[in-house]
Formats: C-alpha cells, structure tokens, sequence
C-alpha cells in the first residue's frame, strides 16, 4: 500500500468540495494525499430518477469497485447516498463533523405559490416528494436529476415554481440563491449532511489515519439515522426521513415513514440520555412498524414490481394481503354506483313479490325509506351476500340463487301470483325479465340505481382482470382490449357469461365473493 492516501471521490463539484475537505484535514495532521476522481453509475445515467436506476448505493458503487480493486485506499460520501449495508471488506472508517441537515426550498418569482391550490414543485427524492405532498397535496411533484449547477439551471428553464435541495449541498459550493428557505418542517433523510469516509478493513494505517479526524457527535446520531433506516428495510425507494441530534446530554430523535402519494404518514419522536441510546433506532423502527408501518413498507415494495392481476372493484387493505407473493395486483372501482331517489308510489300499494339482485338495491332501498316501511311479503335474492345484507338491514329473504338466469327460472315454477317488483339498475342483463315476461309474469323494473362505466386503460404487463358483475366486463371494454393470453376471473355465472364474450380464457370463483375471486387468482400463480 502507498504512504500516500489516495482519496476516491466522484467528480462533481460537490463530491470533489468534500473530498478536499477531508484532504485537508488529513493534510492538516501530516498525512500525504492525492485525490482520484472516479465517474459512478448515478452521475452517468441522468435520464431516470435515482429510484428507478435499479440498484442501492448508485453514487458509491463505483467508489466501492475501485477500493476493492486497491485503485483507492479511502473514499468519501455523502453518508446519506450510502447502503445501509456496505459490501464485505469495506468499513466505515469515519464521520467527519456535520454540516446543516435541513432542506431548502429555491423558489421563482415569489412565494403566493404556497398558498395556491397549484403549483410545481421539482425535486428527484421519494422522500421530499411524499413530504411535500402530505403538506400541499393538491400540488404537483416533477423529477430532477444532475447535479447542484444543472438543477438550478433547470429550475430556471422551466415552468417550475420551486424546487428542494440539500441546503448542506447548496451552501459548500457556494451557491444559495436568495430566493431561498430552509424547509423547518421536512425530516431530512437519514445522515444528511453528513460526510462518511470509507476504507478497506484490512488497511490498520488507513484506518488509524482517518479515525483522527472522526467526529464522535456526528457519528453517534448518524449512526441511529441509519439503523432506523436498515430496520425499516428502506433505500432510496422509499420516503423515509429521520434526524438525531444531541443537546444538554441528551439525544433527540424524529423519524418519519410516508406512502409515495404522501397521503399516509408514520411518524416517531423520541428522546433518551447519552449513553442509553443503545436501543433508541429499534424502538423507534418498532413503532413505525407496529402502527401500519410494515404493511406501508409492502405496498411501496410492490408499487416497483410489474402489476399482473388488475381488480376491477377496490380491494381493501385485508383482501391485498390474501394475494400469493407472485401476485401484484391493483385495482379500481371500474363501476361508479349512484343510488335514485324513489317516492312512496314505489311502495304503495305494497309490492307482494320483490326482486333484489345487488347490495346496491338494498341500499338504495334504505336511502329512500325506513326498514319498517318495507314489509314486502316475498323476497326473492341473487346471491347469498345480498340475501345476509338483506336480512341484517330490513327483513326476511324467501329464496336466493347464485344467479339471475337460476332466480328467474325458480320464481316461474314456484312465484305466487303473476306480478313482481324488480329494484334494478339501469343497465342491467336482460337475462332475468325476459325469463319472466316469457312465462307471462308482469315484470315491474324500478330504477333503484344509476351505474356509470369509469374503467381505466390497465397497463400491458396484467396477466388477468378480475371481474365481479356484468357491468364490470362492460366497463373494462370502453378502454381497454383483452389481450391473447389475458385470464378474466369471474365472481360469477352471470358475470363469467358476459365475459367469455371478449375472453378466451375465464374463470369462475366456487362462491360468489370477493374473497373466492383472489382465491381463484392465487391457485393460478402456484400452479
């Protein structure tokens, strides 16, 4: 090894600011250096954000590479750019002391922005993003990438009304316009402002060498920063920010986990006496995870994978997690339901057969009069979760079946009398009127509800759609094409019906629920 400490460093303008300034605190104490300027991945590949680049550590993998290949003897960071986790045979060999760790907002024109329901704001980072967002929700977030120069360049070239820097990174080269704010409020992300120098664990000179210059401080609250962080499981591809800091001997710690969307946050705060710190970045990782943490950290994990199963019925938080590990799904309301009012003719005189073949019909039912005023003497159901509705809200079912064609054909052999009621919508299969008007059963349709179709076009990656009435298919087929080889799973007869119509390839749920369909998906992908 060299006498000379050769420092690796990226050559961008601030990389190489805080390389000189740990050359100069080596030189300062008698040790020789040479600087050794290296290109990485992050600054080569400008065309993405940092998040999608598809590795950890984009800024120190290349460092990483020339230190195990003995090009460099040290390298310096931002600490806040490196893994958690640093590759085997490298070791952090110090934390030099802090810089500011706040964030700053450079603005154009004036700052009315803030008050406006829209406006841009830039930034490149998933944290500051899902910040920002939580805090002007109605405002919209567009990436930037480069470095601090070419940031502030785009800033100025474009419709923007802001963008968000490291006021660390602003304030070593020189430049912060005056047009310029720390944001007090945002949590920095873990180790901001922070320079960490890295070595070889087997290089004892190198080591001592720079442990002279460590800054105990700096390295204790970044060092909580950063397990908080691991135990979090997060990266660059996930909003999370955390800050300690230390005063009249004690340690002071904010930690914070958002949704991509900035709409769910988590955040921890916690103080504990120097020296009783040991456990402080586990409890507060516990208490992210244990108040919805984990399940936030899932759904960030898998809003990076190719969705293949889409839902064409918002699927609740517990019917995500019935989902196989293979499965990535998501899912929309492909049906928007508006329930009619209704008068008391409706009812009086009173209806004596009933037909109800969805919750919705229920419902509307309910909105337009009180339980007690619907003592229909027969009530015919489909399906058996429309029936238990039925019955918890209003009264007792005389028969359900799993579909219309199966009720219709029932009520012709077994209705009393001659006339029913039917509570529809107003798109609706013919299937089940015409069945009765056949058989010379006075069928009366009242529009109970309004369906709008407001299907989204589902990206090329899905593999299957799950369906759960014949609207759904419906829906579907105003923006999108089902594709060779694209599954339609079905909760129904009814609804496996209307989709064989554009799919070659259906299936159907053994009992008509929600439940039955995600069952149906998962017996797919493990098989």
């Amino acid at each position: 090894m060299s006498k000379i400490i050769r420092i690796g460093t990226r050559d961008s303008e601030l990389a190489l600011w805080q390389a000189k300034t740990v050359q100069s605190q080596l030189e300062h104490l008698g040790h020789k250096t040479v600087l050794v300027p290296v290109k990485s991945t992050g600054d080569l590949v400008l065309n993405k954000p940092i998040y999608e680049l598809g590795i950890t550590g984009v800024f120190t993998k290349t460092l990483d590479i020339a230190m195990l290949n003995e090009e460099i003897d040290i390298a310096v960071h931002s600490l806040k750019d490196v893994p958690t986790l640093l590759p085997k045979g490298i070791v952090q060999a110090a934390v030099i002391k802090r810089g500011n760790v706040k964030d700053c907002l450079v603005y154009k024109n004036n700052e009315e922005f803030l008050s406006q329901r829209d406006a841009i704001i830039a930034t490149g980072s998933l944290r500051r993003r899902a910040q920002w967002l939580n805090r002007y929700p109605t405002h919209t977030l567009v990436d930037l990438r480069g470095n601090v120069n070419s940031r502030l360049q785009k800033l100025e070239d474009n419709n923007w009304n802001a963008a968000i820097f490291a006021a660390a990174g602003l304030g070593r080269i020189g430049i912060r316009p005056e047009q310029t704010f720390n944001l007090d409020w945002m949590i920095p992300a873990p180790a901001q402002g922070a320079i960490m120098i890295t070595a070889l664990e087997t290089h004892d000179h190198v080591l001592a060498a720079c442990a002279e210059i460590n800054h105990s401080d700096t390295e204790i609250c970044t060092s909580i920063e950063r397990e908080f962080l691991n135990r979090l499981e997060g990266g660059c591809s996930a909003p999370i920010g955390a800050i300690a800091f230390i005063k009249n001997e004690e340690i002071h710690f904010n930690g914070i986990l958002l949704s991509l969307d900035g709409s769910k946050k988590i955040e921890v705060q916690r103080t504990v006496a120097l020296g009783e710190h040991k456990d402080l970045a586990e409890i507060c990782a516990n208490y992210i995870i244990e108040r919805g943490g984990k399940r936030l950290m899932d759904s960030i994990k898998e809003s990076s994978k190719e969705v293949n199963i889409y839902s064409t019925k918002t699927l609740t938080e517990d019917q995500k997690q019935l989902f196989h590990d293979d499965v990535v799904s998501k899912s929309s309301d492909f049906v928007k339901i508006g329930l009619s009012r209704m008068t008391h003719k409706v009812i009086k005189p009173m209806p004596k057969n009933v037909i109800v073949t969805s919750k919705n019909a229920v419902e509307a039912l309910l909105m337009n009069f009180a339980p007690q005023e619907l003592q229909f003497e027969n009530v015919y159901c489909v399906g058996r979760r429309t029936k238990r509705f039925y019955e918890r809200k209003i009264g007792k079912v005389k028969h359900t079946e799993n579909n219309a064609k199966a009720l219709a054909e029932y009520l012709v052999e077994y209705i009393e009398g001659t006339e029913v009621t039917y509570f529809c919508s107003d798109i609706r299969l013919n299937t089940l009127p015409n069945i009765l008007k056949d058989s010379n059963i006075e069928v009366n349709e009242v529009n109970a509800y309004n369906t709008k179709y407001d299907a989204l076009k589902i990206d090329n990656t899905v593999k299957g759609v799950m369906f759960y009435s014949p609207s759904t298919v419906q829906s579907f087929k105003q923006e999108n094409v089902a594709k060779e080889n694209m599954i339609a799973f079905c909760i129904g007869e009814t609804t496996a019906k209307e989709a064989s119509k554009h799919f070659d390839d259906v299936r159907v749920a053994k009992i008509p629920t929600v439940e039955s369909v995600i069952e149906l998906v998962n017996l797919h992908f493990v098989h």
